[in-house]
């Protein structure tokens, strides 16, 4: 019989063995239960082809190619990928809805001898329960912000908070993007369901009771939209300052953008958007800067003539709590760990 999950940490604590995910590669690169694992019942051609057989033939035909198909798979996953297990191997199976591909899956697993089960409404069950815990159901857990203009180092210190035993959740980090303008990372960002999946196990491997610190951001992250519930709690949350003298966010930027700046054409690109807020004067000046290898000139600039003034903007909207400021004279990497250290010592203190 199907297992039954009535929220996203009864399904993530499910006690299988194994959790396989026998939809189309295409879909599981788009979102899937985190730690399962990928052995299609159909490849990405093969269920375009049976989907087109039940528009433009009939169902019959469509199942019954699909079963052939679905069979040739399995027998191929069970002769590779899964062909060290034991008797005792129990897996959790599911598809898109829980029908079919899980459940042909399923029962040759059963047949030679393994306890296989499936979710009932397969991935769609589990992405209703991600919609209600980031979109319906109130964030549990207490958040702290961290905050501070362009190039305070705001990411590497969360970091460095974990490593002493502070929580965090990287929210660029699971965006892959840097939260600016220039913040695009090679490799693209996951898609908006994948990105909730991670965030949903992110804030579920953490204690309620315990402050999470989250770098504060805007509501976007390059094309990642921050679910509802999340949005809601950052936007009520209390902050903490990061500060430092613009010399030492420069040098810092230049430090963490070095990928950017390795691509200068590339670099080029992502300034020409700001031409029409800031003027062709300013963009020019910039590319100058970018002409001459002059980074450090460069990151200075936008700074002192673009990020910062958005961010003073930003700082006035809306009603703030400000649990403390920490100031950094450097933001090299003893400086980076003496402003853990100041960060960590404070938030002890809440």
């Amino acid at each position: 019989m199907p297992q039954t999950f009535d929220s996203l940490r009864t399904l993530m604590a499910h006690g299988f063995d194994a959790v396989i995910d026998v939809r189309s590669p295409a879909e599981f690169a788009e979102d899937h239960i985190p730690g399962a694992i990928n052995l299609p019942a159909l490849s990405n051609a093969q269920r375009a082809e049976v989907g087109t057989l039940y528009k433009q033939v009939s169902a019959f035909d469509a199942r019954k190619v699909g079963a052939a198909m679905v069979a040739r798979n399995v027998a191929d996953h069970v002769d590779g990928p899964l062909s060290q297990h034991d008797g005792s191997w129990q897996p959790l199976v599911y598809c898109w809805r829980g029908g079919q591909r899980s459940g042909s899956f399923a029962s040759i697993l059963q047949q030679i001898g393994w306890r296989a089960d499936t979710i009932k409404g397969g991935y769609q069950t589990y992405r209703r329960l991600v919609h209600e815990a980031l979109y319906i159901d109130p964030l549990p857990h207490r958040l702290i912000l961290l905050d501070g203009y362009t190039g305070t180092a705001k990411t590497a210190l969360l970091h460095l908070l974990s490593q002493r035993g502070v929580q965090i959740v990287d929210l660029e980090g699971l965006a892959a993007h840097r939260g600016s303008l220039l913040g695009g990372i090679a490799g693209g960002q996951p898609a908006q369901k994948g990105f909730e999946s991670a965030l949903a196990q992110a804030f579920m491997d953490l204690d309620p009771e315990k402050p999470t610190i989250i770098e504060a951001e805007s509501s976007k992250i390059g094309q990642i939209v921050l679910p509802k519930q999340i949005w809601a709690a950052m936007t009520a949350a209390p902050r903490i300052e990061v500060t430092a003298p613009l010399a030492a966010r420069a040098a810092f930027l230049t430090e963490a953008y070095a990928d950017i700046i390795a691509d200068t054409d590339l670099l080029r690109d992502r300034l020409q958007p700001i031409r029409n807020l800031r003027g062709h004067d300013v963009v020019d000046g910039w590319e100058t800067m970018l002409d001459n290898g002059d980074f450090n000139a460069l990151a200075t600039a936008l700074m002192d003539q673009h990020y910062d003034s958005a961010y003073a903007r930003s700082r006035k909207a809306g009603d703030r709590v400000w649990l403390g400021e920490v100031h950094a004279d450097t933001l090299d990497a003893a400086g980076r760990a003496r402003v853990a250290d100041d960060i960590s010592a404070l938030i002890a203190t809440l």
